[in-house]
């Protein structure tokens, strides 16, 4: 286990133009334990800045460059497409550095399921842990390489993984998804075109998006997840269906979260008042809220979070805390 780093840590940034790379800035940049020392783009270019964070970090926005970061990182966050991620990220591992990725490279442990959707990454780095902070504390301070989950599974991996630990899943799950535009990257396209999104809500990517093989990944269980587009800008709701194991109670429901979360500063638990996306949108907060049918055993819950931070960013913040021995809040409350 790795027991100490430098203080205050110098981190970087390769990939720090999309959208949340750009809320990686902002959350490092005034972060009481770090020193924010590089941002990069996610290739060659021109040294650029960005205006959105002029007077939060004033630095030039490099082209990505190995070396820089080799030499003036601790730690480096990826926020990199999945095929540069799957050769960048193994590069710095082995020149020593400490590597936080939000992409969806290293997530899936199966070599089967990820040459399905990730074909790029041939291997995992010794060293790789699929953290999601609430769950992974305990491991984080020995990982080399921390595979950040993705947005949606984050929604729905914190509201069912606790019953699912309890013994309280029977049969399938069903997620249902909605996303704002952000989600979607910063590229654009014709799906994310505002005239062809406003006014509109879409299905897609069904039996076919590859966060389906991580919930399946966590829980343990066949996941049937069909996520939407929605003309926000931020913002993931899910509305999750299941059936409890026979004879489980509405009270099993509650104190299998509450036991899970009682700690938990990022999770926020509303019992029977659901939530909504306005609740957690630019805050680093999951909100879980649920209903139990106890004569036929069904349940509903609905989890919310903002996919640019608690489902990216601020859970990638919360990660390193966790991994350098800071405070789990530092920079984010």
């Amino acid at each position: 286990m790795i027991t100490s780093m430098p203080s205050p840590l110098r981190v970087g940034i390769a990939g720090a133009t999309g959208y949340a790379g750009q809320e990686l800035v902002r959350l490092l940049a005034r972060h009481p334990g770090v020193r924010l020392t590089t941002a990069m783009s996610s290739g060659s270019g021109e040294t650029r800045r960005l205006p959105a964070l002029a007077r939060i970090w004033d630095g030039d926005m490099f082209p990505l460059d190995l070396d820089v970061l080799a030499a003036s990182c601790d730690v480096v966050f990826l926020g990199l497409p999945e095929k540069s991620a799957a050769g960048v990220g193994p590069a710095l591992v082995d020149r020593g550095l400490r590597v936080i990725d939000l992409s969806g490279a290293f997530r899936l442990r199966q070599d089967g399921p990820r040459q399905r959707w990730y074909p790029e990454t041939t291997n995992l780095p010794a060293g790789t842990l699929y953290a999601l902070p609430e769950r992974s504390h305990g491991a984080l301070p020995a990982a080399r390489l921390v595979s950040c989950p993705g947005c949606y599974p984050t929604a729905a991996l914190l509201a069912l993984q606790p019953l699912a630990d309890a013994g309280l899943l029977d049969g399938d799950i069903v997620v249902d998804a909605k996303s704002g535009m952000s989600g979607a990257g910063k590229a654009p396209s014709d799906r994310t075109h505002f005239s062809e999104n406003h006014g509109s809500v879409a299905a897609y990517g069904v039996f076919s998006h590859r966060h389906t093989a991580e919930m399946d990944q966590e829980l343990g269980r066949a996941v049937t997840f069909v996520p939407h587009l929605v003309p926000l800008n931020r913002g993931i709701l899910e509305t999750i269906y299941g059936r409890l194991t026979p004879g489980a109670t509405a009270a099993a429901v509650s104190d299998a979260l509450t036991r899970a979360y009682a700690d938990a500063p990022f999770v926020r638990l509303w019992a029977d008042a659901l939530p909504e996306i306005k609740h957690v949108a630019y805050t680093p907060f999951c909100d879980i809220g649920w209903r139990v049918d106890e004569p036929t055993g069904r349940f509903v819950i609905v989890s919310v979070l903002d996919n640019l931070l608690k489902g990216a960013a601020s859970q990638a913040v919360q990660n390193l805390n966790l991994m350098c021995g800071l405070d789990e809040r530092a920079g984010l409350l």
